[in-house]
């Protein structure tokens, strides 16, 4: 089959893992990049043998053959570039968070919606290996029905060294974070009823929140609270990035422990194994558990982008994360909890 051309929007710091990524998996044609500043596409040109730059978006799609855009620029960028795809009739790949907020995420899909081009968001949290073995394990019914389940991303890691920016986010850990911990929960237990969020900030040198507690009913039947912290404390069990997950049915238990062990316990006794992540070239190593996950993302994608199903994370999807993540904002000013 004749490969796919696309763009990148974008050529920062997860550029230099997206692009190889799509590479991993195939099936594709890298034919141009664009960065505001100019330097930056040249240099991740130099990389990555993409054949053209430009530092003008517009220019970019009036000039390529393409058959879609992979935008990886700060947050502010996604709604414009968006609609400049779908102005060009172009299916669209967004990173996360989507937007700043809900309504412009609402116009996203909508602008995409009427354009009749394909929206995907780029959520690659449910794609690590050890999260599709729990959701195996969950599905299977071993543990009978999930009523309570703890989900746990909490990290001393630096992650400001490597993302400066993120420290002058006005809403930083729940809309970094939370977009993915919480589209985990959508994934693990289907759509909220309730939720209920508590927030701190710890740094002093930040301008958003930096902790988070969010609890909520989960498909009806379960209690699912998660927690997730970039305090820049000490961790005994600090494993950036992985997740912990501690899920109880009524029928036994399932744990996503340190060091990718995942324990499925019911009466017959504890079933322990690991799930060890693929390990890549151009992955960064204390990114691993987080860079191998974009390879499986993108697959799904490119069978969605080749008319062969239907991907995960559309847009349309991803905006009930969204829903979530501004609904804990609300629900932290209010002190209340947030009826769906």
């Amino acid at each position: 089959m004749v490969n796919l051309r696309f763009a990148v929007l974008g050529t920062g710091f997860w550029s230099h893992f997206q692009i190889p990524a799509w590479f991993e998996v195939g099936g594709v044609e890298l034919v141009a990049a664009y960065n505001r500043t100019i330097a930056k596409a040249e240099k991740v040109a130099a990389k990555f043998n993409i054949p053209r730059v430009y530092n003008d978006v517009e220019e970019l799609l009036k000039n390529e053959t393409l058959d879609f855009v992979d935008i990886i620029t700060e947050i502010d960028a996604h709604a414009p570039f968006v609609k400049l795809a779908a102005k060009y009739h172009l299916p669209v790949i967004c990173q996360k968070p989507m937007a700043p907020d809900l309504a412009t995420a609402e116009e996203m899909v909508r602008c995409c919606q009427e354009a009749g081009v394909p929206l995907f968001i780029h959520e690659n949290w449910r794609w690590q290996a050890p999260i599709r073995a729990l959701k195996q394990a969950l599905s299977s019914g071993s543990i009978g029905k999930p009523f309570r389940a703890r989900i746990d991303m909490i990290s001393g890691f630096p992650v400001f060294d490597n993302q400066p920016f993120l420290k002058t986010l006005k809403h930083f850990i729940l809309t970094d974070l939370g977009s993915h911990t919480l589209d985990t929960a959508r994934f693990l237990f289907g759509e909220a009823n309730s939720l209920y969020c508590q927030t701190r900030q710890i740094h002093t040198d930040i301008a958003g929140e930096d902790v988070a507690t969010v609890v909520l009913e989960m498909g009806g039947q379960t209690t699912v609270t998660v927690n997730m912290a970039y305090a820049g404390n000490y961790l005994e069990h600090d494993n950036f990035p992985q997740t912990y997950f501690f899920i109880e049915g009524d029928q036994g238990s399932i744990e996503l422990a340190p060091h990718y062990w995942l324990r499925v316990t019911t009466k017959e006794g504890t079933l322990s194994r690991r799930v060890v992540p693929p390990r890549y070239p151009w992955a960064d190593p204390a990114y691993d558990v987080v860079h191998a996950s974009i390879v499986p993302c993108n697959a799904d994608i490119l069978k969605a982008l080749k008319g062969e199903g239907q991907a995960e994370t559309t847009g349309e999807d991803n905006l009930k994360t969204v829903r979530l993540v501004f609904s804990a904002y609300e629900s932290a000013a209010s002190r209340k909890v947030i009826l769906f």
